[in-house]
């Protein structure tokens, strides 16, 4: 065991504990905007499906049940304007951070393989690398990488932790140059639905992949849209032949999307009126905190998309934290995902409306 867990760096979470007991002293509790979490009901009609699929004693497939398929190629079609989407497109995982940790492994990749992610990204794209000792390297510009033993290329848009929108026309610029390089190209789209100030483009639109799907993936989650996270309910689309290899290996490790999950998958997937709802909860908070933010003497930056805000007071990341801090607010310290956010922090919009409230009057005063 060991000689696996040498390979992972220290868990980032771990050094912001001091700073949480600070925040929770304070007087009227903390607010903790440090992880972004859903803190709002599932909606009912989901919860509904769940409940009717809980008499499910048989094992699910790893493909899931036709009716999911149609399910996800539907929204696929519909939602991101892909063209022709079959169920060979589509393979539902359980949570996208699973698929992110083990896509490497999966991939058969390892020593002298090399993945590629963004120099402010999600930290679990380097564990995938890392878990199967594979080599990897962060990019500002991915066609300014050497080529050379670049297996896979990890896009992310809208970013987590920036918000950073990529356009149609980068999106098309980046896949024409991976697949003239025979890069496979995986595109964590899992904010696609929060677009604020700018308006997400899928790499499946033909815009961006001229209709075909060669050398594509798409990563798509339902914990945010849905307040799902704790359902662990998400699904690739993309390049039938990536998404085959991957449905056999998936099957005999026994990555199955539990029956129950299935059906809520379908349920969510099927409706659009909560997912405006939700969108809505998120704008009235996003706005809130930005204005109080811009008030306190913050500069946000990107921060068009997704559900956080990329904040800086021009100091190091860990002073910002322990101001926060101090006033019982808790944000990520910007150097979690990457050295270039060494003097921002990440201002999660996935609290209360209430706790919100109080952020908001915490930073005016």
């Amino acid at each position: 065991m060991s000689a696996v867990t040498d390979r992972l760096p220290t868990f980032p979470w771990d050094k912001l504990e001091p700073y949480k007991a600070t925040a929770a002293a304070h007087p009227d509790g903390i607010v903790d905007l440090s992880v972004g979490t859903p803190v709002d009901p599932v909606p009912e009609l989901i919860q509904k499906a769940l409940v009717a699929a809980a008499d499910s004693p048989g094992y699910p497939t790893v493909w899931g049940t036709p009716e999911l398929r149609d399910a996800l190629t539907g929204w696929v079609e519909r939602r991101l304007g892909a063209r022709d989407i079959t169920h060979h497109h589509v393979l539902p995982i359980v949570g996208s951070k699973e698929l992110v940790a083990w896509l490497p492994t999966q991939l058969g990749l390892g020593p002298g393989d090399k993945v590629a992610f963004p120099c402010l990204a999600y930290p679990t794209y380097e564990v995938g690398a890392r878990l199967a000792r594979a080599d990897h390297v962060a990019y500002d510009d991915p066609t300014d990488l050497d080529p050379t033993d670049l297996k896979l290329l990890w896009l992310n848009s809208p970013s987590n932790p920036t918000g950073k929108v990529l356009s149609a026309a980068e999106l098309t610029r980046i896949v024409a140059w991976a697949r003239e390089h025979d890069i496979l190209v995986f595109a964590d789209e899992c904010y696609i639905e929060l677009g604020w100030e700018a308006d997400p483009v899928s790499v499946l639109h033909p815009d961006v992949c001229g209709g075909s799907y060669e050398g594509i993936v798409s990563v798509h989650s339902l914990s945010k849209r849905s307040n799902l996270a704790g359902y662990r309910a998400a699904f690739l689309a993309g390049d039938p032949a990536v998404l085959g290899d991957l449905l056999q290996i998936r099957k005999h490790g026994g990555m199955m999307t539990s029956a129950p999950t299935q059906a809520a998958v379908i349920a969510a997937l099927s409706d659009d009126t909560h997912v405006r709802e939700q969108r809505e909860r998120y704008a009235a908070r996003r706005t809130a905190l930005r204005d109080a933010l811009l008030q306190h003497g913050f500069r946000i930056e990107h921060s068009e998309a997704s559900l956080y805000l990329w904040a800086t007071r021009d100091e190091s990341c860990w002073t910002t934290v322990a101001h926060l801090a101090d006033l019982g607010i808790l944000v990520a310290p910007g150097d979690f995902y990457g050295p270039p956010g060494d003097n921002f922090v990440r201002v999660a919009l996935t609290a209360t409306d209430e706790r919100v409230t109080a952020a908001v009057a915490r930073l005016q005063r």
